[in-house]
């Protein structure tokens, strides 16, 4: 059950991004194009799984690139969308050493009626690729593959202390399985801490 509500969620927050990727409402008269420029980050990543009851615990380092939404799919797209792709490399830390390496894609949807002068809140999901040196086990199940497919979606703000660098901080809801590529598909759902900084 807890498997089909996180992808339930997932579901539902991709159709809101693609619905305002789409949207045909109309453009304002002023039709000013505002130059936003492709930002890059790095972060520390923190995550636990939560299920299947576990103990795994792991860190990660990742790095970004972001562009505006419509720059790189070439349709109109709402202004605070953003395209960026993403790739992280750590470990686990508990109960073993393990590695764990992933690349994902996300779109993310700053929410501009809660931003301030210091804080520039936003919504974020999208799909990627794993690599995990484990694989977990659970009531006779197993993950059955190294290789995963990684849904995820997060809620976070950017935050800015006086005339200094900007950080970002992501608290994300993120999900491993295979998507029945193989027979044996025990998911793993964590939830991840980002903490980093904008270059």
């Amino acid at each position: 059950m807890l498997h089909f509500n996180f992808l339930k969620y997932l579901l539902c927050l991709a159709v809101f991004l693609i619905f305002l990727s789409n949207s045909e409402i109309a453009l304002s008269e002023d039709t000013t194009q505002v130059d936003i420029p492709t930002r890059y980050g790095l972060a520390a990543v923190l995550g636990s799984v939560f299920n299947p009851e576990s103990d795994i615990r792991f860190v990660r380092l990742s790095g970004f690139i972001m562009w505006d939404y419509d720059r790189v799919w070439r349709h109109w797209a709402p202004d605070p969308l953003r395209f960026k792709v993403e790739c992280t490399a750590g470990m686990t830390t508990a109960p073993n050493n393990r590695a764990m390496i992933s690349v994902d894609m996300m779109a993310l949807y700053y929410l501009e009626f809660l931003s301030n002068l210091r804080l520039n809140p936003f919504i974020e999901g999208g799909i990627g690729v794993i690599f995990t040196d484990f694989q977990v086990e659970d009531k006779g199940r197993i993950q059955g593959s190294r290789f995963n497919f990684n849904p995820q979606i997060g809620i976070g703000t950017d935050f800015k202390m006086d005339s200094g660098p900007t950080f970002f901080t992501t608290l994300r809801l993120q999900h491993m399985s295979n998507a029945g590529l193989n027979s044996q598909n025990r998911g793993v759902n964590s939830i991840v801490l980002m903490v980093g900084r904008y270059f």
